[in-house]
C-alpha cells in the first residue's frame, strides 16, 4: 500500500519530517567558497558567508534540500554572523561525490555527520546549528556524539524518530520492512511516477505555492539513490535513548495547521512526548505553518532564529 496513502490526520502533516522534497534552486550568487582547510568533506560543500570573527552559524538543510531554503536567513543575519551554509551532496542537482554508492557499511547520515565534526574542529568552529527535517537530525546526532562541537541548537520540525508519526509505539526492528520497500520503490520508479509521488507529498510540506513550485523542481534534481537511501537511514534511526544524555541548549520550531489537525493538542503531544528525555530544550509551536516553516511563516521564523541566537 502507498505509504502516504496510510498516514493518518496527524501523521499527515508531520510525514514531510523525514520527507523534505528539497528547497529551492535559488541564486547563491552571494556565496562565497569556504576557505582551504586541513580537511576536505567529500559528502557535503560549504559556503562561508558574513561578517568575518562573528559568532559562527551552522546551517543545515533537509532530506533533499538545497542550501538555497535558508537563503532568507543569510540575507538576515551575514550582517552579525559568520555563516557556514552546507550543501549535502547529491541533493538539489550537487554531485553525489562521497554518498555515490552508499551500503549499509557506508550510509550517508552517520557519513556526514562524521564529516561535520571533521570540518568544525579542523576550522576551529564551535557554532550555533540550525537543522531543518534531516539536518534537524544530522543537528541532534552531532550534538550528542561531539558537545563540543555545538554551542547550541535550533531544529527546525524534526522528531528523534521519524516512525512516531505512524505509531507512537513504532520501533526500529518494525519499521525497517517498511522503509527497505519505500527505498527500493524510489530507486526504481520511472521518472513519472517520482514526480507524480513527489507532487502529492509536497501539498503536505507547504502553503506557500511559490515555494511548492520551488520544491517540486528541485526533488527532481537530486540524486535518486543518495535521496532514498537518505530517507531510508532517516526512517530507521532512533536518537531517543540518547536524548537523555545530549545537554546542548536546544530549541525545537515545529508547525501546526488547523485545516488537517483541528485539534493542536494532538501535534504538541507528538514533539513534546518525543523529546520528553532530553534536558535544555525549549518547544516553539508555529501555527499556520507547514514542514517549510521558513516559507509558510517568514516573519514569525526570522525572529524565533534571531531569539535563538541571542
Amino acid at each position: 500500500m502507498n505509504l502516504f496513502r496510510r498516514l493518518r490526520p496527524v501523521a499527515v502533516t508531520l510525514a514531510a519530517l523525514a520527507l523534505t522534497l528539497v528547497a529551492a534552486v535559488l541564486s547563491v550568487s552571494a556565496q562565497t567558497p569556504a576557505k582551504p582547510s586541513a580537511f576536505s568533506p567529500t559528502r557535503f560543500t560549504v559556503s562561508v558567508e558574513g561578517a568575518a570573527g562573528a559568532p559562527a552559524v551552522l546551517l543545515l538543510p533537509g532530506l533533499g534540500s538545497s542550501q538555497a531554503v535558508f537563503d532568507a536567513e543569510a540575507k538576515l543575519l551575514a550582517p552579525s554572523y559568520r555563516l557556514y551554509r552546507v550543501q549535502v551532496a547529491g541533493f538539489a542537482g550537487a554531485p553525489a561525490a562521497g554518498n555515490a554508492n552508499p551500503t549499509e557499511a557506508n550510509p550517508i547520515i552517520p557519513g556526514i555527520v562524521a564529516e561535520l565534526h571533521q570540518y568544525l574542529a579542523a576550522n576551529n568552529l564551535h557554532p550555533a546549528v540550525i537543522g531543518h527535517s534531516m539536518g534537524g537530525l544530522m543537528g541532534l546526532m552531532l550534538a550528542g556524539q561531539h558537545p563540543e562541537d555545538v554551542q547550541k541548537l535550533l531544529i527546525v520540525d524534526s522528531l528523534p524518530f521519524y516512525a512516531l508519526v505512524f505509531n507512537p509505539q513504532a520501533n526500529v526492528a518494525e519499521i525497517t520492512p517498511q522503509a527497505q520497500q519505500i527505498r527500493d520503490g524510489m530507486i526504481s520508479a520511472p521518472d513519472d511516477a517520482f514526480a507524480q509521488q513527489s507532487a502529492q507529498s509536497i501539498r503536505y510540506m507547504v502553503l506557500n505555492a511559490d515555494a511548492a513550485k520551488l520544491i517540486a523542481a528541485s526533488s527532481l534534481a537530486s540524486n535518486r539513490v543518495v535521496f532514498a537511501t537518505a530517507m531510508y537511514e532517516d526512517l530507521t534511526t532512533d536518537l531517543r535513548p540518547h536524548l537523555a544524555g545530549i545537554k546542548t541548549p536546544t530549541t525545537l520550531l515545529y508547525p501546526y495547521d488547523a485545516t488537517v489537525v483541528p485539534d493542536p493538542a494532538k501535534v504538541d503531544a507528538v514533539y513534546t512526548s518525543a523529546y520528553a528525555s532530553m534536558p535544555n530544550i525549549h518547544l516553539k509551536r508555529i501555527d499556520a505553518s507547514r514542514h517549510f516553516i521558513m516559507y509558510d511563516q517568514p516573519a514569525q521564523f526570522d525572529a524565533a532564529v534571531q531569539a535563538f541566537l541571542k
